[in-house]
């Protein structure tokens, strides 16, 4: 568990942007997102899962309009095609260990085809991501399988969501220092209403971290040298109420891939960079000329949620002696105050 030493975005003083915040600050503020998390940890293993569960998805409402926008091809999402040909998901989204996704993604279909309304289904499209956890985890062992699944989506549940070095991010490494699942939530006006847009990140990859700006280069911060990123990867899902369809979606989930560069993302060569969107809202879409608004929520939102992974994440020794360090909050302060932002 994560102390209150390790505070979020929030809590050091970095500003909301032009939206306002959620009530929990999470994917889950967008009503009926549901999240569970399951964490292993052993001496050979820092893996685990995270389950992102719409409760609108079920017999009544059998898919979701979603899109799926791909930064750099190198991963294994299970199900990109048919997400992306068909713009919708039929099953909640799980992340997990590289070597574990077609594990979990076995096990999705399972728990799915016992699910009321799928007595008689004979295609399923299972959404599956992942990043390589293989620096602090014996990936090769692929430990993840239906056990956890069934864990993960029957713990799922609205409310606070724990971030850092749990579930699918307990064994990630982003930008130097250990790295994991984060989220973040906006309130954001479309036309006469008002939606929330809510993310959820699995951070995984290389560059200089920047917070508001402001340089923090592992080097300089840890004083050493910084932890291995393998895989190079970072997955994010955003959800909305707003009634998007499947189209505007996609320009949605654009959006999400390009605010990894507000965190000094390098967009490397071995990156599979993924961003799926979807709407739990109902009703007729709103005019693109509305959607400026929700773009930049959307940008604001997975930035904090990026953030939050990894001002949330302890250090972590793991695999065959391999340490990741935690981000030092005090040199975070001190930074952000000499910049002007924050709290000290």
């Amino acid at each position: 568990m994560n102390g209150p030493a390790r505070p979020r975005a929030a809590e050091l003083g970095i500003p909301a942007g032009a939206f306002r915040r959620g009530a929990w600050n999470a994917i889950t503020d967008v009503p009926g997102i549901r999240i569970g998390q399951v964490t292993v940890r052993t001496d050979r293993l820092n893996t685990g899962i995270t389950a992102i569960v719409p409760e609108q998805l079920g017999p009544g409402r059998p898919t979701l309009p979603a899109a799926v926008s791909v930064g750099n091809g190198y991963g294994k999402l299970v199900g990109a095609t048919q997400l992306r040909e068909l713009g919708e998901i039929e099953t909640p989204i799980l992340l997990t260990s590289t070597l574990s996704a077609f594990r979990v993604a076995d096990a999705l279909v399972a728990y799915m085809l016992e699910q009321p309304g799928h007595e008689r289904t004979t295609t399923l499209n299972p959404v599956v991501g992942e990043t390589n956890d293989g620096f602090l985890s014996d990936i090769r062992s692929r430990p993840v399988g239906e056990d956890l699944v069934r864990e993960a989506l029957a713990d799922a549940a609205s409310g606070p969501v724990e971030e850092g070095g749990v579930g699918a991010g307990t064994g990630t490494v982003t930008l130097g220092y250990k790295g994991g699942i984060g989220t973040a939530s906006r309130w954001v006006t479309v036309g006469d209403d008002e939606y929330v847009i809510g993310a959820i990140v699995q951070s995984n990859y290389t560059g200089t971290m920047r917070i508001a700006g402001v340089p923090m280069p592992a080097e300089e911060l840890l004083g050493s040298d910084p932890a291995e990123t393998m895989g190079n990867s970072c997955m994010i899902v955003v959800a909305t109420d707003a009634p998007l369809d499947a189209r505007q979606l996609g320009r949605l989930a654009n959006r999400a891939v390009f605010a990894m560069r507000g965190t000094g993302a390098d967009y490397a060569q071995g990156s599979g960079d993924y961003a799926i969107a979807f709407s739990v809202g109902a009703g007729a879409p709103p005019a693109d000329a509305l959607l400026s608004p929700a773009f930049l929520a959307a940008m604001d939102v997975v930035e904090e949620a990026l953030l939050n992974s990894v001002l949330r994440a302890e250090t972590r020794t793991g695999f065959e002696g391999r340490c990741a360090h935690g981000i030092p909050i005090g040199a975070v302060r001190e930074r952000l105050v000499q910049a002007g932002i924050g709290v000290a």
